[in-house]
């Protein structure tokens, strides 16, 4: 006879600040008050609850920003996760600051991999274990070099790629093996690319049960299973939150089975915590105050429905930046662009929540032969999957590019073709994180650049240089026009 026992695991990630519900079809969707209602309904019903979240806390909201993640903090108190892991813009306002948010946390912060340089000890907890109803629960937080490139500013964190992230994981479980784990989870936030190639590393005696990832804002509507492990994300932000219900062979220390459903927050599914939705209300009325003025009224509103496609609200913010700083050509990563649409009428909050990253921003010049490569490496495949940046341009640029041939057919600039061996040099804008990743996202060194000329800063605030412009030019508008056109 089996000894069996049942474990409910919720999970949320990528929550990005994204505290209000929003009307949509006759329906309030998302937000932390009817998320915390499903949550304690659940807790109410089921015996044996676990609620994780599996990174991105911070960013996407004029609450979280104003008070740099210490608002998020408080509300994710009165939300009381279990366990939570860190993502990459755990890290938005800095190391030392995330280190103070966590003793703000009521909550444990796991993560196995990310260490201080100078003597390679952890930042945090590598695993927290459970014990529930007679069953030991172990939970692991791993993250990655290839989500944490932000990091490299500080200079205070080494982080370790997919491999080396397996190795971890496998010396946490071999350590934790003989207190007889019943059931071991990845709380993970590499992106569903990263988790399928990790599940795949993991040795079957390490015990790893399942994935519960973040990241990639996957929609999934089941498990990814990979090496008998199964994967799973939550979408973004709080209008989905994921359940596992699992039946665990104690006995065996393995799953017997299980099931799980992608389930909808709304008004018609969750009733609202109005001890919570006070909370927030109190921090919105700050923000209100601040962030309501007017800046601007479009001509209409402006859409950015894809990262990987040339947008009107992406081609709107690269032109404001070639014409505001001067340059050739203005690059602005697809990502810095938060939300789907802007406008007509934006508020001084709209254009925070929707271009939330106020980083500086750097001149340099290349050759044509390094602006072609630049252009080329950036548009690899990996960048149509949201696995790397994707960018916008600012008007002039024509370009043609081949998925298939992994080449530009055509660049264009002001109607001349850039070549390989054009004599000029060409003056181009990147944000501090783009630039500080260079090789990373566009292969070419930073040497390499220098030897043209010393790259220096022409704006301290993108935000600044946004506002400004906006506030100045009425009636903007904006359209895609074929900047860079994509051919398979």
């Amino acid at each position: 006879m089996k000894n069996i026992k049942k474990l409910t695991i919720l999970h949320s990630n990528d929550m990005h600040g994204d505290f209000m519900a929003e009307q949509i079809d006759q329906k309030l969707v998302g937000g932390v008050s009817l998320l915390s209602g499903y949550v304690n309904k659940v807790r109410e019903e089921e015996k044996n609850v676990l609620y994780a979240i599996a990174g991105d806390m911070f960013r996407g909201s004029v609450i979280d920003s104003e008070f740099k993640g210490i608002s998020t903090i408080n509300i994710m108190n009165a939300l009381a996760p279990d366990i939570v892991t860190i993502g990459n813009h755990e890290i938005d306002y800095g190391i030392a600051h995330l280190l103070f948010i966590e003793k703000c946390a009521l909550f444990p912060i796991i993560n196995a991999n990310l260490y201080i340089k100078s003597n390679a000890v952890r930042l945090f907890q590598p695993c927290k274990i459970f014990e529930i109803d007679g069953m030991k629960i172990l939970f692991i937080g791993v993250i990655t070099d290839s989500v944490m490139s932000a990091a490299k500013s500080d200079e205070v964190g080494a982080f370790i790629n997919t491999e080396e992230a397996a190795k971890e994981v496998g010396k946490i479980c071999d350590a934790y093996n003989a207190i007889d784990i019943d059931f071991t989870v990845l709380l993970t936030h590499i992106g569903i690319e990263d988790d399928k190639a990790l599940a795949a590393l993991l040795k079957p005696e390490w015990g790893v049960d399942v994935i519960i990832g973040g990241h990639s804002h996957t929609l999934l509507h089941e498990p990814v299973v990979v090496n008998n492990i199964p994967i799973v994300q939550a979408y973004v932000g709080t209008d989905y939150i994921g359940r596992f219900d699992l039946q665990i062979d104690t006995d065996q220390n393995a799953i017997d089975s299980y099931q799980w459903q992608l389930i909808p927050i709304n008004d018609q599914t969750c009733s609202p915590d109005h001890q919570i939705e006070d909370i927030i209300q109190r921090y919105k009325s700050v923000t209100d105050q601040k962030y309501e003025r007017v800046l601007a009224r479009f001509s209409k509103k402006l859409t950015h429905p894809n990262r990987s496609e040339e947008t009107e609200l992406g081609n709107l913010f690269a032109d404001i930046f070639k014409d505001t700083l001067g340059v050739d050509i203005a690059l602005i990563g697809s990502g810095s662009i938060r939300n789907k649409s802007l406008g007509a009428i934006v508020t001084y909050g709209d254009l925070c929540e929707c271009f939330p990253y106020d980083d500086s921003v750097y001149m340099l010049k290349v050759t044509g032969r390094q602006l072609r490569q630049m252009i080329t490496y950036m548009q690899r495949d990996e960048a149509f999957f949201g696995h790397t940046e994707y960018y916008q341009f600012s008007k002039g640029v024509r370009m043609v590019y081949s998925r298939t041939k992994h080449t530009l057919e055509k660049f264009e600039l002001n109607g001349e073709t850039v070549k390989d061996d054009d004599s000029r040099l060409y003056t181009i804008s990147l944000q501090l994180f783009h630039f500080n990743n260079l090789e990373d996202i566009f292969h070419v060194s930073l040497a390499e650049i220098e030897a043209n000329m010393k790259p220096y800063i022409v704006a301290t605030s993108c935000r600044s240089v946004l506002e400004e412009y906006l506030t100045t030019h009425p009636q903007l508008k904006s359209s895609v026009e074929g900047r860079n056109i994509v051919i398979d």
